[in-house]
């Protein structure tokens, strides 16, 4: 699958994120600013997982309905790809 740059940017965000949470831990903050920061990095992890299973179940079940293949293994991973990251 190819990523676009929108998915690449995103997790870049998360990558900044996630620096900035490390700093927080090697400077002693204080622990809730650090748990509402790590609270934020997960969700943007859990949008990014959204993302990237949802424009990857678009690609497979066009390129599927294109040969005339059924797609409802398809659906079937992508749900439970979403199941397996909560």
């Amino acid at each position: 699958m190819e990523y676009d740059k929108q998915v690449q940017n995103r997790l870049k965000r998360i990558e900044g994120q996630l620096k900035g949470v490390l700093r927080m831990v090697e400077e002693n903050d204080d622990c809730r600013d650090v748990v509402t920061q790590l609270s934020a990095v997960r969700s943007a992890v859990d949008r990014a997982i959204g993302v990237i299973v949802s424009e990857n179940l678009e690609q497979c079940v066009r390129e599927s309905l294109e040969k005339g293949e059924s797609t409802n293994n398809l659906v079937k991973d992508a749900v439970s790809l979403l199941v397996k990251s909560r």
